[in-house]
């Protein structure tokens, strides 16, 4: 195996099916850190700065593409799939899943498509969003679920355990309270971090899939 295919096939193209017949790699800024524990699959832009945490699934091989957005961190366990043929526009174009800038999905979170989610979202612990639309702003708690084709406006605070499937439970959802807002921009300052130290820690040579590695080669190794 050549060194710069050390990675695959945890990143690399979607697998050819009857209903997806056009393999399309990966995007991946350099400047983003993707754990080796991951896997990135098919048509997904990832721009500068992202942090992907070890064991995320970010699956484009059924419902595609996907884009997620700079400064955008999705944590251990997150996963990401979408539905066949079911899109998002955004700009004129179509994607499964639309991930902005400088969103947080936290820990064991699921983001299935078709979904749409604004700047500076933060999606909870073990939360479900799928087919939704969730604009900038919004603070999703832990173990809420966001679905049936809801839009959430800007600013609103999901409690823990809610189930908005509804539009009627989504207007009438409170603005985001101080000490969550806090909460969501201390999650976002630590993990803007991330990106840069773990491409130090790990190395500075790049895998052909965006992966950074040491290239350094043990004594005595092949």
């Amino acid at each position: 195996m050549k060194r710069d295919d050390c990675f695959r096939p945890f990143i690399s193209p979607n697998p050819i099916t009857s209903f997806n017949p056009v393999q399309i790699s990966p995007k991946i800024d350099k400047r983003s850190f993707i754990s080796p524990f991951s896997s990135v699959i098919g048509d997904v832009v990832i721009r500068k700065n992202v942090y992907v945490a070890p064991n995320v699934s970010i699956r484009a091989d059924e419902g595609t593409p996907f884009y997620i957005g700079s400064n955008t961190n999705l944590q251990d366990g997150v996963i990401l799939h979408g539905l066949l043929n079911k899109l998002i526009s955004v700009g004129g174009k179509g994607y499964s899943i639309f991930i902005s800038k400088e969103v947080t999905i936290a820990h064991g979170a699921l983001v299935h498509g078709p979904c749409y989610i604004g700047n500076k979202v933060f999606v909870g612990f073990k939360s479900i969003v799928y087919n939704a639309i969730v604009q900038s702003g919004v603070f999703i708690s832990n173990n809420a679920v966001v679905t049936n084709g809801v839009h959430i406006p800007k600013n609103r605070f999901v409690p823990p355990g809610a189930n908005i499937d509804t539009q009627e439970k989504a207007d009438a959802l409170s603005k985001v309270p101080a000490d969550s807002k806090e909460f969501a921009r201390e999650v976002q300052r630590v993990n803007q971090e991330f990106p840069a130290s773990y491409n130090l820690l790990f190395g500075e040579n790049r895998c052909s899939c965006g992966v950074a590695y040491d290239g350094r080669r043990k004594e005595g190794a092949e």
